[in-house]
């Protein structure tokens, strides 16, 4: 399905300046989100600055910087710049008070927007757009990104699938001397922490693979263990933004974590598995049955994507799996329902506008213009 036309620009009159509030708290998934939100704004004419506690993933995630965006250190010592006229706190951060005040005492206060985790729940079209009354006469405003009409959207840049179309796989590889040999299928893992991590390996192993792994958990854990017959370990550097989505692009199948490179998976159009980030109280788990249920996920694809997370199926709900249980085997790739699925899926998010483009056309329907 073809994407919505482009909006007009939406930096509207006033209504240019944007601030992002980020704070790094254990991986790189808020920034990367974040960064690419910063990006996606700049394209449309705006100018933005990120504020964020822990830059240095930047040095590697964007080195070049990117043009209309100023990343700016967020330090417990002040005083902070005015804020702009759109400011954006990325997944409940808060800003700091004082900002929050001299906010307050404008004559026109910025539009003040949450930008909350990405959900396949069904509180997320309930509580999107909704507003939250704070001290000084300000207002928040929750803004939910979704896969849904009723949702804010999923961060996608203008030509994305259009360059996604046009990629060629196997010379991308062959460029970086990640090549796959005859007969070989290639993977990437990037995970968090996870002790399905020997299990997998024996269900991969089980057909010629060559399993791509960027810096994480996933390649710590790798280098301690003992190769397997069938296959081939391929440790990577850091990437990219955009080469992260190449690689995507480029392998049969994906193993992803987090919000970000959830995403980015999905324009991928190529089967992959999520792990979200686990809970100790299992709330995971709610989060990861209904984006399979949205998705329409063949069962055995459910089932696998269960296991890699921890979770088994049980008379009252998900349970925690039991450790060093055999995985469920991969389904077929190539020309089957899962690909059909995951084509299907981009497809109906696709046909949405996206992220920035909501983010815009809501801040300027908060502010009047």
């Amino acid at each position: 399905m073809v994407p919505p036309a482009p909006l007009p620009p939406a930096c509207q009159p006033g209504l240019a300046r944007w601030d992002i509030w980020c704070r790094v708290i254990d991986n790189h998934g808020d920034l990367g989100v974040c960064w690419r939100l910063a990006r996606g704004l700049s394209a449309r004419g705006c100018a933005v600055r990120l504020f964020v506690d822990d830059p240095s993933a930047l040095a590697w995630m964007a080195p070049q910087g990117g043009a209309g965006v100023q990343v700016l250190p967020w330090t417990e010592a002040g005083p902070w710049p005015e804020a702009a006229e759109v400011v954006i706190e990325a997944f409940g951060c808060d800003p700091p008070a004082s900002v929050v005040a001299q906010m307050s005492q404008r004559p026109r206060p910025p539009v003040w927007l949450n930008l909350e985790y990405l959900s396949a729940e069904a509180y997320v079209e309930r509580s999107h757009g909704l507003p939250s009354p704070q001290q000084g006469g300000l207002t928040k405003w929750f803004f939910y990104p979704g896969f849904t009409a009723r949702t804010g959207g999923l961060l996608r840049e203008d030509g994305l699938l259009a360059a996604r179309q046009a990629f060629d796989g196997a010379a991308w590889l062959a460029q970086r001397g990640w090549a796959p040999r005859a007969g070989e299928r290639v993977v990437s893992l990037f995970c968090y922490a996870n002790p399905a991590l020997p299990a997998l390996l024996q269900r991969l192993a089980a057909q010629p693979t060559l399993l791509l792994v960027p810096p994480g958990p996933a390649q710590q854990a790798l280098a301690g263990l003992t190769p397997r017959a069938g296959l081939r370990v391929q440790a990577l550097p850091w990437l990219t933004q955009p080469d992260f989505d190449r690689l995507l692009w480029a392998c049969a199948l994906n193993f992803v974590r987090g919000e970000d490179s959830l995403v980015r998976a999905l324009w991928a159009g190529a089967p992959f598995v999520w792990q979200l980030y686990p809970q100790h109280d299992l709330a995971h788990a709610a989060k990861l049955q209904a984006f399979l249920q949205q998705m329409q996920a063949p069962a055995d694809v459910a089932e696998l994507a269960m296991a890699w997370n921890g979770l088994a199926a049980g008379a009252s709900g998900p349970a925690k799996r039991p450790p060093g249980q055999a995985l469920p085997p991969i389904p077929a790739l190539a020309a089957s329902p899962w690909q059909q699925a995951c084509l299907a899926w981009r497809a109906h998010c696709a046909a949405q506008h996206d992220l920035v483009t909501q983010l815009l056309l809501f801040a300027a329907s908060r502010a009047g213009c």
